[in-house]
């Protein structure tokens, strides 16, 4: 354990760590393993967040930390723009393969969620010969330029940080809950994916939009799920028009909604995916993956970073791959099961949980102070976080009125600690 507290700690954070880079608890961790983190003092916490999304897999994974060990010793970095090495082809290929369609891929390493983002635009604009990008309401795509200008929510994002990259038009997502047209679904007959077809009129031409990207579920947006029609409907449009369908996959990717990418569900086949977060189980990595005439069209010098697909995480992310397909998916859906259950008991128990939403494992509740108004219980969800620290639960909020509480507990997460887990969510929600 660290000679220092956890309240010494945060007192050196605030004198060499500028405020910017936020933090939701006030706690040092000294280790982690499976579903559990012990801080500098001591104590165990169960985590709900799997550090947003990252660790699918579990802390401290056996087969993760094997792989590490072995490549460490081997060789950390040697840029593989300048001595290639195996584990990034073998790497790439297993996505190719793995990703949903039937036609010739290729992929591309990153560092990180909103750098394949970033590349995936990139990609889209060079291949099409076109500029207009269509993203969506409630999105959430990173915080580099291009990826938070995608980004819908302005505080704390994007405020101050202006201007933004030209030729993002942004579109009504599919929040059935709120519906932005007013409507309800299914009498709906999905018009906000119709809508598109209208946007196209007012916005940009669809012949000048060089892709459209959404979440499968809108993550920081309120783990939002369109209904099925949905993304068909999307996709067809975009057919239609040559657009380029790209699915950021970042925090619903590699088993978070029990499939290894969340737009399995709908059988879609995405001319680019963006995977990162779980896919290398913390280590800094990311991918762009698409269809082969796309990512081949870009020259020769035309994509390419120092550190992007790091022989470190590489070897992780191939052991994370070995890890979902040897059973974490099947593990993921069981976990899926358990969690509708419990929370279908929440929400006929607590009139503070307006809706329960999510895909698979990937789950959340939005709270709110009448579900008739469904006027959003932002206090009650900051402190129901706050609560469960205290009771040693991590929890994180979502949402464009922060009144969503999400869970994204590694998917290795135990029968008894996620009863305990959600004795203690329980105890909280009553309070508020």
């Amino acid at each position: 354990m660290s000679s220092k507290t956890n309240k010494e700690l945060v007192a050196l954070r605030e004198q060499h760590i500028p405020p910017g880079p936020f933090n939701v608890h006030p706690i040092f961790a000294a280790s982690a393993t499976g579903a559990t983190i012990t801080d500098v003092e001591g104590r165990t916490y169960l985590d709900f967040t799997g550090g947003i999304g990252v660790m699918n897999v579990g802390h401290s994974s056996e087969k993760i930390v094997a792989a590490l060990k072995d490549q460490a010793d081997k060789f950390t970095h040697t840029c593989f723009h300048v001595v290639q090495y195996e584990p990034y082809v073998e790497l790439a290929g297993r996505l190719n393969e793995l990703a949903p369609g039937d036609f010739a891929k290729k992929s591309y390493l990153v560092n990180s969620g909103a750098e394949a983002v970033e590349n995936a635009i990139k990609v889209a604009r060079y291949a099409s010969g076109r500029q207009g990008i269509i993203t969506f309401d409630n999105a959430f795509h990173g915080r580099t330029y291009m990826a938070m200008t995608l980004t819908s929510k302005v505080k704390p994002y994007k405020f101050g940080f202006g201007p933004f990259c030209p030729e993002v038009y942004r579109a009504h997502f599919a929040y059935c809950y709120r519906c932005p047209f007013g409507l309800e679904y299914p009498s709906c007959s999905v018009h906000c994916a119709d809508y598109l077809e209208e946007f196209f009129i007012d916005n940009v031409a669809g012949e000048s939009v060089a892709g459209l990207i959404a979440e499968p579920v809108q993550g920081e947006g309120g783990f939002i799920v369109p209904p099925p029609e949905y993304f068909p409907k999307v996709k067809a449009i975009c057919e239609k028009y040559g657009i380029n369908f790209i699915m950021d996959e970042v925090q619903s990717g590699m088993g978070r909604t029990g499939k290894m990418f969340a737009c399995e569900h709908w059988g879609l086949e995405p001319d680019i995916i963006t995977s990162a977060k779980s896919l290398a189980a913390g280590l800094p990595l990311g991918a762009v993956i698409g269809r082969a005439e796309l990512l081949d069209a870009v020259h020769v010098g035309g994509l390419g970073g120092t550190y992007g697909g790091n022989p470190m995480s590489c070897r992780a992310a191939l052991a994370v791959l070995d890890e979902l397909e040897d059973g974490l998916l099947v593990m993921a859906n069981q976990l899926a099961a358990k969690l509708d259950e419990r929370y279908t008991a929440l929400a006929e128990k607590y009139e503070i949980i307006g809706e329960v939403r999510g895909l698979g494992p990937m789950k959340a509740m939005e709270l709110v102070t009448d579900r008739e108004t469904k006027e959003p219980a932002t206090e009650q969800a900051k402190a129901i976080v706050a609560s469960a620290l205290d009771k040693g639960l991590l929890l994180l909020s979502c949402g464009n009125f922060g009144n969503v509480i999400r869970t994204l507990m590694p998917l290795v997460i135990s029968d008894e600690e996620l009863d305990k887990g959600f004795a203690i969510l329980e105890e909280c929600l009553a309070a508020a």
